[in-house]
């Protein structure tokens, strides 16, 4: 929550309970015969991972250890404000705040109609489930999650953090519950009362991880506990400042994360590439119920995300050459494509800023410390290891001729293929007289345009290929030109028959 909206006092949970069972185990989430699926997902309003694991929380910590844990990064302005109200509406939907589009804690034009809570999607698919939803920020239960479900409970403000959890874990301990969303706040009180750095959110943090040991308690104490199969995610809506608040582009105030275990979810596992806009389609999958395409979500399940090549790419990260505002210890950039790629610098400039001389692989951590608030904070459907040419950074430093970069990509099989489709994620920013071309080329022949940029595009490309009568391969080009101009981002590039 941010400032404006009212605060319930600081109630520190004391309970401690610990996890009495190790990871559950099942299998990419589909659901079987032997076991009923269920979900539950805990919400902890303004944490943070590195501040997790700096407390003393050993719930917290065993959840962790057996299962997986991701660390997720946030939008800031003008897509959206490091706020609950957009942070927890985007963990709902499974969709970023541009489509959702709650920018802030006012809720002002929110589209729940195309893009509706998980538990309502939950609620379509088979009525007969029981979903339920208990928070202590109220907007949670009254704005963000539909009627639709079973049961919105708002903790009275004088019950707080121990109502909250008192009636999650009857509703789990008393009733037959399928889908639960909890949300705990004072981890956030805290954060805003004395900053992340302090010890007093620390204390916060171990009040918090007792409750969620009592809510997994719960779960685990279910009498018909062997004959179901629970996953539990935890997850937060933003970060803190060391001072304290939130709300801005700070690489601290944009911190979230995604901690899963169950559905057959490796222990101890560590991923780069799952998002927070992950945990509604994956409770959904694990629910059995189909993601259907024409919800347009950004999110996908955990189970079904693979890799792309330029993610194999993170061990051979270095640290910053002439940036001078990221930390000395980040790792974060290379100009060494994936096998099979290559990057043509053959027209471009001399000089400028190494880091971003040609296309250059990094992570958002890294790029988005280059310059805040140049909209690079923007760059949420991209995953892990991506692609950039950036302009603008690279004529940061002295520099002679102009921005003028390739990036090729490997030749792709075709033969046989009536058909094929090209597919990439793209976030652009035009500025100038800047231009970024995706070109084709069958059998090494003069490539052919397929798409031109001329305005922001931030999102999935897909085009549909006729496959030339003989053609064996097909290889793509990414060309950007500029000086001193924005930016181009590709990532996850995929060529398939259709």
């Amino acid at each position: 929550m941010t400032a404006g909206l009212p605060r319930r006092s600081l109630l520190l949970g004391t309970a401690a309970a610990a996890l009495a069972a190790g990871p559950l185990t099942r299998t990419a989430f589909a659901a079987t015969t032997a076991r009923t699926p269920k979900v539950l997902v805990i919400g902890l309003d303004g944490t943070m991972l590195n501040r997790i694991k700096d407390a003393d929380a050993p719930n917290l910590d065993a959840l962790m250890a057996g299962g997986l844990t991701a660390a997720s990064s946030l939008y800031a302005n003008p897509m959206a404000a490091t706020s609950s109200g957009p942070g927890w509406t985007t963990i709902a939907t499974g969709v970023w705040p541009d489509k959702h589009n709650v920018k802030d804690n006012n809720f002002t034009a929110p589209d729940f109609a195309t893009y509706p809570d998980w538990l309502t999607r939950v609620e379509r698919a088979n009525a007969a489930l029981s979903t339920y939803v208990v928070a202590s920020w109220a907007p949670i239960p009254d704005t963000i999650y539909s009627a639709t479900v079973d049961t919105r409970v708002a903790t009275p403000s004088a019950e707080y953090d121990v109502g909250t959890t008192s009636r999650a874990v009857a509703r789990i301990r008393d009733t037959n519950p399928d889908a639960v969303f909890v949300q705990l706040d004072n981890v956030d009180h805290a954060g805003h009362a004395s900053g992340s750095a302090s010890q007093g959110y620390l204390d916060a943090i171990q009040g918090v991880d007792g409750q969620v040991g009592q809510i997994v308690a719960a779960v685990r104490g279910r009498a018909t506990y062997a004959q179901e199969d629970w996953l539990i995610m935890v997850t937060a809506d933003h970060g803190h400042t060391p001072t304290g608040g939130h709300g801005g582009s700070t690489w601290e105030e944009r911190q979230t994360f995604v901690i899963a275990n169950g559905g057959g979810l490796a222990a101890g596992s560590v991923r780069y590439d799952v998002r927070m806009v992950d945990i509604a389609p994956t409770a959904l999958a694990h629910l059995g119920i189909a993601i259907d395409p024409a919800w347009n979500l950004d999110g996908a399940p955990i189970g079904s995300l693979t890799p792309d090549v330029f993610d194999a790419l993170r061990p051979q990260l270095t640290g910053r050459v002439d940036e001078t505002g990221i930390a000395a210890g980040v790792l974060g950039f290379t100009h060494t494509p994936p096998s099979g790629w290559s990057v043509d610098n053959s027209a471009m400039g001399t000089g400028g800023v190494t880091e971003w001389r040609g296309w250059s692989f990094t992570t958002d951590e890294f790029w988005t410390k280059t310059q805040r608030d140049q909209y690079r904070e923007l760059n949420v459907r991209s995953r892990n290891v991506f692609a950039v040419a950036d302009s603008d950074e690279w004529a940061d430093k002295s520099f002679s001729g102009n921005y003028d970069t390739t990036l090729v990509s490997p030749a792709y099989p075709v033969s046989g293929l009536a058909t094929v489709k090209v597919e990439y994620t793209c976030y652009y920013q035009q500025d100038g007289a800047q231009t970024a071309k995706v070109l084709a080329s069958w059998n090494g022949g003069a490539p052919v345009q397929l798409a031109s940029f001329s305005s922001l595009v931030n999102g999935r490309q897909t085009h549909t290929l006729t496959v030339p009568a003989g053609a064996t391969n097909l290889q793509l080009r990414f060309r950007y030109t500029g000086s001193n101009n924005w930016y181009w981002v590709v990532d996850n590039v995929r060529v398939y028959g259709v």
